[in-house]
């Protein structure tokens, strides 16, 4: 089998776009080439992590500013990075990560309409030139993507806001790929399983081994 180095892919997207049923599928075609790799997601990774997760997700702290909103995110990036991630990477394993910078700049910079600079300060600071090799963003319409995350379970703190916060985030996640369209792969997840499946299957036939 081929050897390539140790990839790190993310997968972004709204809320109800399949994320959660495309990295079961991705898990898959990995395990499939016999490939060694970890899976986290963001904000989390880490017991320190989780823990902040819960503070950014939860409903005790409804009034949080933006400001502490997006440090905290990336204090929960930057253990994650260095607890989690590169001893991954440095090990030879592939990290399939559920989030990461990409949602940052979406819900922060795009949804709560903060400064890109800043948000690109805070990343160069914390990742240095740690980037991801792959980044597959699972697009829908925010009511369709909205409507499916209305099935599952009750709304965490950012599922609360309304539409126009989500058409921000959306709007924002595909300039960033219109801007990096060699890392950054749009996979159009308003149609069937089956059909945004094989759209992931043509991305990944390109990345692993044959």
């Amino acid at each position: 089998m081929t050897q390539i180095k140790a990839q790190f892919i993310t997968l972004e997207g709204t809320e109800g776009v399949g994320k959660t049923s495309n990295l079961e599928y991705i898990k898959s075609l990995l395990d499939s080439a016999g490939i060694d790799y970890i899976v986290t997601r963001e904000p989390g990774g880490t017991p320190l992590s989780e823990a902040l997760r819960d503070m950014l997700l939860g409903s005790q702290f409804k009034g949080m500013s933006d400001d502490t909103e997006l440090l905290l995110m990336f204090a929960a990036r930057a253990e994650h990075v260095a607890k989690v991630i590169l001893p991954a990477l440095q090990q030879g394993q592939w990290v399939l990560c559920d989030r990461f910078t990409d949602a940052t700049y979406a819900y922060q910079g795009g949804g709560r309409q903060l400064d890109m600079q800043r948000i690109q300060i805070l990343e160069q600071w914390v990742l240095g030139d740690l980037r991801p090799d792959l980044t597959l963003l699972l697009d829908a319409p925010v009511e369709i993507g909205r409507e499916r995350a209305g099935k599952r379970s009750e709304p965490d703190r950012f599922e609360q806001e309304r539409d126009a916060f989500f058409n921000r985030v959306r709007d924002c996640y595909l300039q960033r790929a219109r801007n990096d369209s060699t890392r950054m792969k749009i996979i159009d997840a308003s149609g069937d399983l089956a059909s945004v499946q094989q759209q992931i299957k043509t991305v990944f036939k390109a990345l692993l081994p044959s």
